[in-house]
C-alpha cells in the first residue's frame, strides 16, 4: 500500500462567470520515503491539488470527484475534526505565503509549542520548547528569536520559521509548497539539505510543489507535470530531465538554463494557458504546441507509457523515433500558433 495515492481528482471553483475545474482527472501515487515534485505554471492547479490533500481549500473550491488515500483512508470521505487530526502531525504544509500562514498575534513559539502539545497531549511544556530549539536550529534560525512575532522576522525568516514548525511533529507526508521562495540560493541550499536529512531519520515522504525544476532536481525521486489542471507527463526526475517525451516538458525544461550547455537558446512559450471555466477539447497544450495537429485540437489524448514515463500526446512515440530535433528547437517554438500571434500583436 502506497503512502499516497490519488486517483481521478477533480477539483473546481465557483466563479461568477461558472465552476472553473482548477484540477483534472489529475492520479499519482506516493510511497514511504519518497519525494515527489510536482512542476508546471502558474495557474496549473499543482497548489490546489496540495490544498485538496490537507484539506484548506477555500470556501469557493470543492472536490467534485476523485479520492485521496493516505495510509488507505479516503480523505475525502473525512469530517474536518477526523483531517485536523492528521494536520501537523501526520500531514504539515510548508505554505508559499509564511506571513499569511502564521498567526501575527502569537509568538513563534508559541505557535510551534501549541501544535506540539494539542497533536501530543503528553509533552510537557520544557520538551515541547526543547523541540523548538532543535527545529530552529535545524532551519539556520537563532532560538533566541523563537520569542518573536512574525511580523520581527523577515521574508525568509517567516519561511524558515513555517518549515520548522512543519517538521516539528516527524510527519509522515510534508507538503511543500514553494518551499524555498523568499531564501537566497546559498540558504535555498541549505534548507534542502536539511529537509532531506530530516526526511532520511523519520521516513517521511515529500509533495515539493514549484515552478523551479532546480528544485525538483536536487530533491525529488520522481516529477509530475501539469498544464492547465491536467498531468502532461509523469515519471523519474533523471527521465523527465534527460528525455522527455511530452512537448510541454521539453518546452519547460528549455525555458531554463543549462550550465552543462551555457551556448544553447532559451525557449520561451509564447501565449497563455486557456481558460478552465471553458477548456477547450483535445489537448490543453495545443494553442502553444509546435507539433499541434486537427487530431490535438479534437482528440484528448490518453497516456502512452514511454520507457519509465507516464506521457499524455498523441505523438510521443514520433518524439522518440524522429520529431525529437524538431520540438527541441528554438526555430520550431517561434512558429506556435501562440508565438505567431504574439509577433502580430507586438507588430500591431
Amino acid at each position: 500500500m502506497s503512502l499516497l495515492e490519488v486517483e481521478d481528482l477533480e477539483v473546481y471553483y465557483e466563479t461568477e462567470e461558472g465552476p472553473a475545474q482548477a484540477v483534472d482527472g489529475v492520479s499519482f501515487t506516493l510511497e514511504e520515503g519518497e519525494n515527489l515534485g510536482i512542476v508546471g505554471e502558474s495557474g496549473c492547479g499543482k497548489t490546489t491539488l496540495a490544498k485538496s490533500i490537507i484539506g484548506i481549500l477555500p470556501d469557493a473550491g470543492y472536490v467534485n470527484n476523485g479520492e485521496i488515500r493516505f495510509q488507505g483512508d479516503d480523505l475525502t470521505q473525512m469530517t474536518d475534526r477526523q483531517r485536523r487530526r492528521l494536520k501537523w502531525e501526520e500531514i504539515s504544509m510548508i505554505a508559499q505565503s509564511a506571513m499569511n500562514s502564521l498567526d501575527p498575534v502569537y509568538t513563534i513559539r508559541e505557535q510551534i509549542v501549541e501544535a506540539i502539545e494539542t497533536h501530543r497531549p503528553g509533552t510537557g511544556r520544557v520538551e515541547s520548547t526543547e523541540i523548538v530549539t532543535e527545529m530552529f536550529e535545524l532551519v539556520g534560525l537563532d532560538p533566541d528569536r523563537a520569542d518573536d512575532y512574525p511580523h520581527q522576522f523577515s521574508g525568509g525568516m517567516r519561511q524558515r520559521a513555517m518549515i520548522a514548525m512543519s517538521l516539528a511533529l516527524e510527519p509522515s507526508l510534508i507538503l511543500a509548497d514553494e518551499p524555498t521562495t523568499a531564501l537566497d540560493v546559498i540558504m535555498q541550499d541549505q534548507i534542502l539539505k536539511r529537509i532531506s536529512q530530516i526526511q532520511d531519520e523519520i521516513r517521511s515522504s515529500m509533495l515539493v510543489i514549484t515552478h523551479d525544476v532546480s528544485v525538483v532536481a536536487e530533491t525529488c525521486d520522481r516529477v509530475l507535470v501539469m498544464y492547465a489542471g491536467k498531468v502532461a507527463e509523469e515519471g523519474p526526475v533523471e527521465e523527465i530531465f534527460n528525455k522527455p517525451y511530452h512537448p510541454y516538458t521539453i518546452g519547460l525544461k528549455r525555458a531554463f538554463p543549462n550550465i552543462r550547455q551555457p551556448d544553447q537558446d532559451l525557449l520561451s512559450i509564447e501565449g497563455y494557458p486557456p481558460e478552465l471555466i471553458d477548456p477547450p477539447t483535445g489537448c490543453r497544450f495545443a494553442e502553444r504546441c509546435p507539433m499541434a495537429t486537427d487530431r490535438c485540437r479534437e482528440e484528448e489524448p490518453e497516456a502512452h507509457q514511454m520507457n519509465e514515463l507516464r506521457t499524455y500526446c498523441h505523438y510521443a512515440e514520433d518524439i522518440d523515433t524522429e520529431l525529437r530535433p524538431y520540438a527541441d528547437s528554438a526555430e520550431t517554438w517561434s512558429e506556435t500558433e501562440a508565438a505567431q500571434k504574439a509577433q502580430q500583436a507586438g507588430g500591431d
